[in-house]
């Protein structure tokens, strides 16, 4: 672990109450950990020394959704986020099939609720020919696969994209269509950095594909940047219990073996997906959604029985996992929450974008975390709109959940939504990514309602906290109206970033 002082640096008042010095502080931290926050400290003997002049100094930021190889293998990927018809996506691939023919496409970001129709995968083979090609949706919850994709990952011919559980299970198989995918150590390495450039200081990597092991091998070949929590799901839930992980435990930098450890690199829930998503109809609601006659489901459906979610939550609880269970529709809400009061299981609902309010003083009851991508409601507010109608008073509905007393944890839900906590804070600020109203402006919250809910539940910088810091340029608790706040959070500069004590990230020179 590293120690450094930071000296001259405002303190920025973290949760509602806290009172801050006036004046500028020094801070030090020593083996990871603030061990003093005060004026003129004593630098201790080989520390570094950092002079802030006057910046703003808060607890490092967390992103507590991401898909980190996803979010990695996007900056190579067919972006299809402009596309806005089927026709438009076909003539994107056409354009890369004519460019690259030997090369596989691999899209992402199309957003297929919103086009006219349904796709086929017939008329993606003939813009296709013999190149493989996979359009994978903006929520990540399905495929669009030509034949010769199809036939390469192993899956039944069809001629519809490939959704849900069976799209979860092909997706790790993609390395096996495009080589050298740009998952790399390196790669990562380059994610983790512009992480830290935005003063995230940790993240919980909710990917579908690896686990402790290929976590374990690319910490040691020099992706131990931030924090990681590594999730698994129920398919490598096995070998966690082999091994006796529980939330919080270091992982093994041996691949899991008796060697050496490091408190940055931790064991984190396990992730249950109980429902689908809105842009692909699976998530499951109480009510039919507005175009119910295009369904199969006119309400969705969830992805696992009442019976076999709880047999899964009681094995990870027993086996001392918190449990992070997807679940987007209000029915899907509904019955996690009465999975998790039933099994006794601790952690959080993932998305809670669609609430019944009993069910928010529910989870405030249990004490389970609303862990939200407040991005998300700037690309769903039309769709939600023409799909849920005015069931979209209960959507990203932060404010019930604020006040009445749940925990929110924030994150992007990268590559869903850029890993950016600043776009994640603006947007539950101002509720608006346009030049149009605040979009159900009741659920909007303060500046420092949004900080607080993205430092991991730190306290402001105080003797005791992480040594986790980020050096800000501005202050991050702006005043003016909401969508001036949210200009200012969006344009938020980081002056550097510190994980336990280690320098991530600085502009000093």
């Amino acid at each position: 672990m590293s120690s450094l002082i930071i000296r001259h640096a405002r303190l920025v008042p973290v949760h509602a109450g806290d009172e801050v010095p006036h004046e500028p502080v020094d801070v030090q931290v020593t083996d990871g950990v603030v061990t003093a926050v005060g004026e003129s400290l004593e630098r201790p003997p080989g520390a570094p020394e950092v002079r802030a002049d006057g910046r703003w100094v808060i607890p490092g930021l967390w992103d507590q959704h991401v898909h980190l190889a996803q979010w990695t293998l996007s900056s190579g990927r067919l972006d299809l986020a402009g596309a806005r018809s089927p026709e438009a996506a076909l003539a994107m691939v056409a354009e890369r099939v004519a460019d690259y023919p030997d090369l596989p496409v691999i899209g992402w970001g199309h957003r297929s609720a919103g086009w006219d129709r349904d796709v086929t995968v017939s008329e993606l083979d003939a813009v296709s020919g013999e190149t493989p090609v996979v359009l994978i949706s903006g929520d990540g919850h399905h495929a669009w696969l030509n034949t010769v994709a199809l036939l390469f990952l192993a899956m039944p011919v069809r001629d519809s994209v490939v959704r849900e559980a069976e799209w979860f299970a092909a997706y790790p198989r993609l390395a096996s269509l495009v080589g050298n995918d740009g998952t790399s150590p390196e790669a990562y390495r380059r994610t983790l950095d512009h992480a830290a450039s935005m003063g995230v200081a940790g993240l919980v990597d909710f990917e579908f594909s690896g686990g402790a092991a290929e976590w374990a091998e690319r910490w040691v070949e020099g992706c131990d940047v931030l924090r990681v929590r590594m999730a698994t799901y129920a398919e490598g839930l096995e070998p966690v219990l082999a091994h006796g992980l529980r939330s919080g435990d270091p992982l093994r930098l041996d691949l899991l073996g008796a060697g050496p450890v490091d408190p940055r690199l931790t064991m984190g829930p396990l992730k249950i997906i109980s429902d689908g998503s809105l842009n692909t109809r699976t998530a499951w609601c109480c009510e039919p959604y507005g175009d119910a006659h295009r369904l199969e489901y006119p309400s969705g459906q969830p992805n696992l029985s009442g019976a076999e979610l709880r047999d899964l939550l009681r094995t990870a609880h027993t086996a001392g996992l918190e449990v992070a269970t997807h679940a987007i529709g209000d029915a899907a809400v509904a019955e996690a929450l009465a999975s998790y009061a039933e099994t006794g299981a601790r952690g959080s609902i993932e998305h809670a974008q669609m609430v019944n309010r009993a069910d928010v003083r529910e989870m405030a009851r249990l004490g389970i975390r609303a862990s939200v991508q407040p991005a998300h409601l700037l690309d769903d507010r039309d769709l939600t709109d023409r799909i849920w109608g005015e069931r979209s008073a209960r959507c990203f509905a932060f404010r019930w959940m604020l006040d009445d007393g749940v925990a929110l944890a924030m994150g992007s839900d990268a590559p869903v939504s850029p890993l950016d906590p600043w776009l994640a804070m603006a947007a539950a600020v101002h509720r608006s990514g346009d030049e149009r109203e605040a979009w159900h402006g009741e659920h909007a919250l303060t500046p420092q309602e949004v900080l607080s809910a993205s430092v991991d539940a730190q306290p402001t910088v105080v003797a005791g906290s992480r040594g986790d810091l980020v050096l800000l340029d501005a202050d991050p608790l702006p005043h003016g109206s909401a969508e001036e706040q949210a200009r200012q959070l969006r344009d938020m500069q980081v002056a550097g970033t510190w994980v336990a004590g280690r320098e991530v990230f600085t502009t000093f020179g």
